[in-house]
């Protein structure tokens, strides 16, 4: 037994602590502290920025299930022109295929059956799906040539999070809480956004999950409705001074077991406690758009105004851009079209096209693109021939990790620029290839961290987020 003046506890391992005593504060959501809350947490690291920032926060905007740039922003004349015939074997060069579409007795090519016209200084391609995306092109980067590793939707998704298609590693949002701490003291540094009612692929919160780091790096979701955090409102009849007076207590309890076995997670946790007495008055504050004008809802559209939709999100996102939250991660679903692509598409575009480019726009007119970084994009691509039969009005896309599209938007990021290329076929990259890894670098970069310095020791190894390799794309940056 451990005594103390104010009490009296048996020692415990911290994996019976954490067990213990994890359950029912945010349910493992509060998981962000503030720098000033660190700087009290002995032993607490924060590694960055390691030069001069040129984005204090980001806002990515992840489309997962892997958007067909070969109807939005790669345009290829030549798949029209041969739809219907063989992809040649000297185009595919034997690359893998998934089981999906590796079994067919064909893979016909597969035009797009969307107009494309070229817009703004660089003349970007941009499809009829994407009208708002195509007003904005002058503020945005696009990277025609990125590749990844992985072909199945869940190693895919968890690489471009983590740095590696093996579940566990410490996920994007959580690196960058790591090394740079937070900007407001009353929420936690890194949020994420789901659209509610999506189908598509699953997305597990181990996407947003801290990995090795400390649990406090890991991101917090807020969700729709009148508890956007779980179990952060107080339970029927305790008062919010009923609530001080307990986490004062539980800290002094804390602080007793703390002296008696060492644990630097203790003090962690019990700063996590003080962020989620504070996060009852501000996340209800945040995540009330009632003080939004009716112009707000016009520029990000109706669906703005329901809780929970992409929308309401990216207009949530500019919000929480406002009160300087670092990391801030959306995910939309249901971007996996193996079959009926031309309506299904139609459906994604109509969703996220006007608020993606709405909160390029909001902003930029509100002096905040300047130093957050926007970015848009899935886990991988799709392939040019058809998933299935191809018939005259419809045709599916397979998965495709050997090239696809994203954009970038904001601090530090070239504007109206247009980087990387595709052969004619859409299938190949012929010029200036961009690694996830490589996106990862630099994005640390713009953030003011060198991607090889920010590093753990972990199970007897330095591990970082772009694992071991990955460059900074200077070419996309001002």
């Amino acid at each position: 037994m451990t005594n103390c003046s104010d009490c009296t506890m048996m020692d415990v391992t911290r994996r019976h602590f954490l067990s213990g005593m994890s359950m029912g504060v945010g349910a493992m959501a509060l998981g962000a502290l503030s720098r000033q809350g660190l700087a009290g947490v002995p032993g607490a690291v924060m590694p960055g920025p390691h030069h001069a920032p040129k984005a204090k926060r980001v806002i990515f905007l992840f489309q997962s299930g892997g958007p067909s740039q070969l109807d939005l922003f790669d345009h290829k004349p030549l798949l029209q022109q041969r739809n219907g015939e063989e992809l040649p074997d000297s185009v595919r060069k034997g690359q893998r295929l998934t089981g999906m579409s590796g079994n067919q007795s064909s893979l016909p090519l597969a035009g797009a059956q969307f107009k494309f016209a070229r817009h703004g200084r660089a003349g970007a391609w941009v499809s009829e799906l994407m009208p708002h995306t195509a007003q904005i092109v002058d503020d945005l980067c696009f990277v025609r040539s990125m590749y990844t590793e992985a072909i199945n939707h869940d190693p895919a998704i968890t690489f471009f999070q983590t740095g590696s298609e093996i579940a566990g590693r410490p996920c994007m949002g959580s690196w960058v809480n790591y090394g740079l701490g937070s900007m407001n003291n009353d929420l936690p540094s890194f949020i994420v956004l789901v659209t509610a009612n999506k189908g598509g692929q699953p997305l597990y919160s181990r996407l947003w999950g801290s990995g090795f780091l400390d649990s406090r790096h890991q991101g917090v979701q807020l969700r729709a409705g009148k508890d956007p955090v779980l179990y952060l409102t107080n339970p029927e009849g305790m008062s919010h001074h009923m609530r001080r007076d307990m986490l004062q207590a539980l800290a002094k309890l804390n602080e007793c077991q703390f002296d008696a076995v060492g644990d630097q997670s203790i003090r962690s946790r019990i700063a996590q406690y003080e962020l989620a007495s504070r996060m009852q008055l501000s996340v209800p504050e945040v995540s009330d758009l009632s003080d939004e004008p009716d112009e707000t809802f016009e520029l990000y559209g109706e669906d703005a105004r329901t809780p929970g939709t992409y929308a309401a999100n990216c207009l949530l996102a500019r919000r929480l851009a406002q009160r300087d939250v670092r990391f801030i991660q959306l995910y939309h679903q249901g971007w996996d079209q193996h079959g009926s692509l031309p309506s299904a598409i139609r459906v994604q575009c109509k969703e996220t096209d006007q608020a993606s480019a709405a909160l390029v726009t909001d902003l930029k007119r509100r002096g905040l693109l300047e130093d957050t970084l926007v970015v848009w994009g899935g886990e991988f691509g799709r392939t040019n021939y058809s998933q299935g039969a191809l018939t005259a009005n419809d045709y599916g896309r397979d998965h495709h990790p050997r090239c696809f599209t994203m954009w970038m938007a904001g601090a530090g990021v070239r504007p109206g620029f247009v980087y990387g290329d595709t052969d004619d076929f859409g299938y190949n990259i012929t010029a200036n290839p961009v690694h996830v890894h490589d996106l990862q670098a630099t994005m640390l970069h713009l953030l003011g961290m060198d991607h090889e310095r920010l590093t753990v020791h972990h199970m007897g190894r330095d591990f970082r987020l772009t694992d071991v390799h990955g460059h900074v794309v200077r070419d996309l940056l001002t």
